[in-house]
């Protein structure tokens, strides 16, 4: 399941992963919030939570992730991802040097220093 979570600037696109993502999620909630986002600011910044209670995505899941990440490459100024899940870290620290913008990869218990540093202009 995905949540939006508010507590950040109208430019940050700010959401919480908890047991399995589908492509429901995204179809429903990420993508929605990431295109309203787009269409008020020409720059976007992410903050991805994958903590704890995080199980996995679903083949569908992962795949509408890659879309909407490519779709909108070059508009992503910051991505904070915030997870312990080594495969997640890996390849997003592998993958990150594609990205435009800038991406750093945060351990669960850094939470408030991604929301920080994500939320900074």
């Amino acid at each position: 399941m995905i949540t939006q979570f508010k507590e950040v600037p109208d430019y940050v696109a700010a959401f919480r992963a908890t047991g399995e993502v589908t492509k429901k999620d995204y179809e429903e909630i990420l993508i929605p919030v990431v295109e309203d986002k787009l269409s008020h600011h020409q720059k976007v910044n992410l903050l991805y939570d994958l903590g704890q209670d995080f199980k996995g995505f679903t083949a569908g899941a992962m795949w509408d992730d890659t879309k909407v990440g490519f779709k909108h490459l070059k508009r992503w100024d910051k991505i904070a991802m915030v997870t312990d899940v080594p495969w997640l870290r890996n390849t997003v620290q592998c993958l990150g040097f594609i990205m435009p913008g800038k991406v750093k990869v945060f351990h669960n218990k850094e939470f408030e220093e991604a929301r920080n540093w994500v939320s900074a202009n």
